[in-house]
């Protein structure tokens, strides 16, 4: 397979040396050019044609956002990878590139210790090289399929969209909605939360594998979009139909009976993280099934990794039902993967049909 052609593109020389001496220290990634605006970036894109892109987000000229804006109506555009300062604005920003499609983001690292600073870029940056790996080992499959000459005698007939119902009747019978997302995660959820009807009868309850401060962000941004309210969930908060609640990056978050036995609660927590991640899918989805035995809905969307995967076994144990994504419409087919292939997952549709799918399942 042909290496991982990538672009670097920040305003600081320093940013520039730091990404680009990481890129090239992993495997299977060729560093083609750098670029210090968005400008001469877009410029480099079109000749270059890179597979990936580390993209800042303010620059001179033409911002990254600006970049995004043109890359989204480009039919082979790049991968691209945001790189985030962890302030108030640089979250915001970072969840606006999201939004338009960017596939993630890295912490920009302080301008300190270089060995240091290029560690916690390496780390954060490889699971995503890795995941990109998968991908386009994937198109070239795919690829090879389409352009493969038909054996004498037979014919190839495209396969068949997937089934919506892969194994139960649904039953409208669920008081809480949980769903888990990752990696794509804002720009499935930009498109999928605004479908939630405003009279929907049940809570949301939504992890999304975030820093600090970029959840807070992220709530705010779909509130805008949303006939629900939504925010960022805050230790306390009485679960209630018709709000949606994203758990606060760097904590972990989970259901708890209120002091009258009726209610149910938010409780934020400072846990240690579950599959490396916190908050945590399965963190949550276990505490789900513990508290709506029979009367829940675990959602798994585009995400890496497997987090959710317990969770949802013991929410479907419980009675729960099971909606997943379908790998087509996933950024990165890695969380629903295991609830599809193990046969857990009720439904599995793409996301524009994930909503519906929910409301279907909600007690009437």
């Amino acid at each position: 397979m042909d290496n991982i052609r990538a672009l670097v593109v920040d305003d600081t020389i320093v940013y520039r040396k730091i990404v680009g001496d990481v890129l090239k220290e992993i495997p299977g990634v060729e560093v083609i050019g750098t670029a210090n605006n968005g400008k001469i970036a877009l410029s480099k894109i079109n000749t270059l044609k890179p597979d990936l892109i580390t993209l800042d987000i303010e620059m001179p000229e033409v911002n990254g956002i600006e970049v995004l804006q043109t890359l989204k109506d480009q039919p082979e555009s790049p991968v691209v990878v945001m790189l985030s300062t962890l302030t108030q604005r640089g979250s915001e920003m970072t969840i606006r590139a999201l939004e338009l499609g960017a596939f993630d983001f890295v912490p920009k690292p302080d301008q300190g210790k270089m060995a240091e600073n290029m560690k916690k870029v390496k780390d954060a940056i490889l699971p995503i090289i890795d995941a990109l790996k998968r991908q386009k080992r994937t198109r070239l499959k795919i690829h090879e399929k389409i352009t493969a000459k038909p054996l004498a005698g037979k014919s190839f007939t495209k396969k068949p969209p997937t089934a919506v119902i892969q194994k139960s009747a649904i039953r409208s019978n669920s008081e809480i909605i949980g769903i888990g997302i990752s990696t794509g995660g804002p720009n499935a959820l930009t498109k999928m939360v605004p479908m939630l009807p405003a009279d929907l009868k049940a809570p949301v309850l939504i992890v999304q594998h975030m820093p600090p401060m970029f959840t807070a962000s992220l709530a705010n941004s779909l509130n805008n979009k949303s006939k629900l309210e939504i925010k960022e969930a805050k230790n306390g908060d009485t679960i209630e139909p018709g709000k949606i609640l994203i758990a606060p990056g760097g904590k972990q978050m989970k259901i708890i009976a209120g002091a009258d036995g009726i209610t149910r609660k938010i409780k934020i927590t400072d846990d240690p993280p579950e599959n490396s991640c916190k908050p945590s899918v399965d963190y949550l989805f276990r505490s789900i099934a513990q508290h709506y035995v029979g009367r829940s809905t675990g959602v798994i969307m585009t995400g890496m990794g497997s987090d959710g995967s317990k969770g949802l076994v013991q929410m479907k144990n419980n009675g729960g039902i099971v909606i997943a994504q379908d790998e087509e419409t996933c950024t990165v087919y890695g969380m629903p993967k295991e609830p599809v292939e193990s046969g857990i997952a009720d439904i599995v549709v793409p996301l524009e049909k994930i909503a519906q799918e929910i409301v279907k399942t909600v007690i009437s």
